[in-house]
């Protein structure tokens, strides 16, 4: 276990706070110009296709709204089409499909690029259940292609850096954790959307908060036991799902800590954070989305002077997560000219789907446990 610096100061592995954070003007420019298409052109597509524009050439988007294919298409000079099927047909020389349509369909489509050929990046969740991100796993393997998931928050400042704490040792054991998550999701946010289905969306903690709950399984390890009681308090008739949840978690580690979720803070986005208690410390990454470090008591350590992260995704009437999309096609361009590792891999977008697995069938079971009293 590593010791700490003589200069307990963050960053402490330098060469890799430098990696993390490195400006793009340092990344050194790629061999080749990869061709990338969007599939899907909703309210994250900008996003990703300003971001494409960076690194490489945006050449073909597709949804099955023409009126939405056609915009993206005529700002980045691409080429609109409205099936798959289609795209990929006219498309032979793609290099990735980015993939962002709903939830429910991120398998289907993800299995389908990859099959033409195309390595991808999907928007999370990867998928709703364990077994579709299985399939998609082996679709890559046997097309021999990568397989990117988006788990930008964990480019958050204080989130690397906290995590970087604990591989270095000097956090110790963690005891116990909280994690809060208090958004505002309003009947606007779901009307004539996928967004609040159960076969597309497939639940609060996957559209709204699975970014929190793969930090808990990139920091923490895997999850042993889950219990959990949800309710839907204010979204009747609008979502066909919780909008609140209360959540205990026991590790693998015997770390144990609990989640306490809503969509219902009061008009706004309230609050994201993650506190950590273990034996050499306690730290609360806070804000609204885990942009900020509001509170450290270190043994014989100081995080100091960390970056400035990005804002977050803003939609208009509401805010996401911190925007670190940047970052996440930096690396998988880096990965395709191999020049660096993946950043996060299929896998542990797997175990990020396999833990709120777990807590939705724990909280069936204390629904039925409640129904037979």
């Amino acid at each position: 276990m590593g010791k700490p610096s003589d200069d307990p100061i963050w960053p402490l592995n330098r060469a890799r706070a430098k990696k993390v954070f490195s400006d793009r003007a340092a990344i050194k420019p790629t061999m080749k110009k990869f061709k990338f298409a969007l599939i899907g052109c909703g309210r994250i597509a900008e996003r990703h296709a300003q971001h494409i524009s960076n690194v490489g050439e945006l050449v073909a988007v597709c949804d099955i709204v023409p009126e939405a294919a056609q915009k993206l298409a005529t700002t980045y000079n691409a080429r609109p089409y409205h099936s798959l099927e289609a795209l990929l047909e006219n498309e032979s020389d793609l290099d990735v499909a980015s993939i962002c349509t709903p939830n429910g369909l991120h398998a289907r489509h993800s299995i389908q690029a990859l099959q033409a050929g195309c390595n991808v990046l999907v928007e999370k969740p990867m998928a709703i259940t364990s077994k579709d991100c299985g399939e998609m796993i082996k679709a890559a393997e046997r097309a021999n292609r990568r397989l990117f998931a988006i788990k930008q928050n964990r480019f958050n400042p204080p989130v690397a850096a906290v995590k970087e704490a604990l591989d270095q040792g000097i956090l110790g054991k963690v005891f116990s954790f909280q994690l809060s998550c208090f958004w505002n999701r309003n009947a606007d946010y779901y009307a004539n959307s996928w967004k609040g289905t159960r076969d597309l969306d497939g639940g609060t903690l996957f559209t709204q908060f699975s970014h929190f709950v793969d930090l808990l399984y990139w920091m923490l390890g895997d999850v042993n036991r889950a219990y959990a009681l949800t309710g839907n308090f204010a979204h009747q008739d609008i979502i066909q799902f919780e909008d609140t949840g209360a959540v205990i978690l026991e590790f693998d580690s015997g770390c144990i800590g609990t989640i306490n979720y809503t969509v219902n803070s009061y008009r706004k986005n309230m609050e994201g954070s993650l506190t950590l208690f273990a034996e050499n410390g306690t730290v609360k990454i806070g804000g609204q989305y885990l942009n900020e470090l509001e509170y450290q008591n270190i043994k014989d350590f100081t995080f100091k002077d960390l970056p400035e992260g990005n804002k977050p995704n803003n939609y208009g009437n509401y805010v996401g997560s911190m925007s670190n999309h940047d970052k996440v096609y930096e690396n998988l361009v880096q990965v395709l000219d191999n020049r660096s590792a993946i950043s996060t891999n299929s896998f542990e977008a797997l175990k990020t789907v396999e833990i709120i697995e777990k807590i939705y069938k724990a909280a069936r079971i204390s629904s039925q446990q409640e129904t037979y009293r």
